[in-house]
């Protein structure tokens, strides 16, 4: 089946391409009575735009958010959501010259390899331009999510080598980099900035967290939590490596040392004392904040010259000119956000099901 749609209960399913007319998604499962409205979604959009700073590309589009159906008077019917995004500043001439060359890094050739044929226009399907949708439907996911007392937020952690040291959650939306340490956010723009000169981009790693998520959440054996979360966070573009908790560190760890105690808290309610397992037991929400990493390769496209080749497999050099991003992380967060919010949307919705 055609890997177009996401989710079982609370499914989300986009449409379009980077240079098409528009791009857009459908949203079904979501329940009747939802308060939701356009500025809320647009909200959203807004944080994942194109050209809002010297870190991101300068494709200059407004993105304006437009619900079809599955709203009314301000609230979910309960019927599909469908909303779409128009393409006002597509400039599909850019990618006419490189068109038959297979951009190192980009899925050129394996579009060619499945399909026989594929849209060049900067990417079509492939485009991270894909990715409104997905931040579209999240906010859905989020307003629902809020009614449960579920709160998520995801930051830039890590620019190459340069890592946050502190995490002051006010400080996310007020520099460019959206990273929650302002001296290492200064110091991430200043490196962005010189790879731009450079012709080159960079990679880093953005963090997403979900506080208040209920215990109980998640779907063992195959659906479990982290790994729906996985295949979400795997689903976007760019993306190389998912962490939960410890991540890889837990390879240098003893049980003595990873093992979180459980403990009753003065509310009644059963918590741990330590957090190194990122929220997730056995495939099941434990009730504690949900800590994942995502890892971003540096975007594909830049203006050095690379080797190739052709469709017929003939040498050839290649230049990707155009507008495109030096590093994704900025533009990154909301996705990761949307993407962890679809997620949890979704089980809680089969655990709804689960259980009387």
């Amino acid at each position: 089946m055609p890997g177009n749609s996401f989710g079982q209960v609370f499914r989300l399913t986009t449409w379009g391409e980077s240079h098409g007319p528009a791009v857009g998604c459908t949203v079904d499962g979501c329940p009747a009575g939802l308060p939701i409205s356009e500025e809320e979604i647009q909200r959203e959009l807004d944080r994942r735009r194109v050209g809002q700073s010297k870190v991101s590309s300068q494709r200059q589009e407004a993105d304006r958010v437009q619900i079809l159906s599955g709203v009314f008077e301000g609230r979910t019917t309960g019927t599909p959501i469908s909303m779409v995004v128009y393409n006002t500043d597509a400039k599909p001439g850019h990618y006419e010259s490189i068109k038959d060359l297979y951009r190192p890094g980009h899925a050129d050739y394996t579009w060619d390899a499945k399909y026989g044929f594929r849209d060049w226009r900067g990417g079509g399907r492939s485009s991270a331009r894909e990715t409104i949708g997905r931040v579209a439907g999240g906010a859905i996911a989020r307003k629902l999510l809020a009614g449960i007392g579920v709160h998520i937020v995801a930051y830039t952690l890590q620019l190459e080598e340069l890592r946050a040291q502190r995490f002051d959650e006010e400080e996310i939306e007020r520099n460019i980099m959206r990273c929650p340490d302002p001296q290492v956010a200064a110091l991430m723009v200043e490196r962005v900035d010189q790879a731009r000169r450079a012709l080159d981009s960079l990679g880093g790693i953005v963090e997403v967290r979900a506080r208040g998520v209920p215990p109980g959440l998640g779907e063992p054996v195959f659906d479990k939590l982290q790994a729906d979360i996985g295949k979400a966070m795997f689903s976007i573009p760019a993306i190389k490596g998912v962490e939960f908790g410890e991540g890889f560190e837990v390879a240098r760890m003893r049980g003595s040392q990873h093992n979180d105690p459980f403990v009753r808290r003065e509310d009644g309610s059963i918590g741990t004392q330590s957090n190194h397992h990122g929220g997730i037991l056995g495939g099941i929400s434990t009730g504690e904040e949900i800590v994942v990493r995502l890892a971003a390769k540096p975007p594909a496209s830049i203006a050095r010259p690379q080797t190739t080749v052709d469709r017929e497999g003939n040498p050839a050099t290649i230049e990707v000119h155009g507008r495109h991003d030096p590093t994704v992380l900025p533009r990154l967060v909301p996705i990761a956000e949307a993407m962890l919010a679809l997620v949890l949307a979704d089980h809680w919705l089969r655990q709804r099901l689960a259980r009387v």
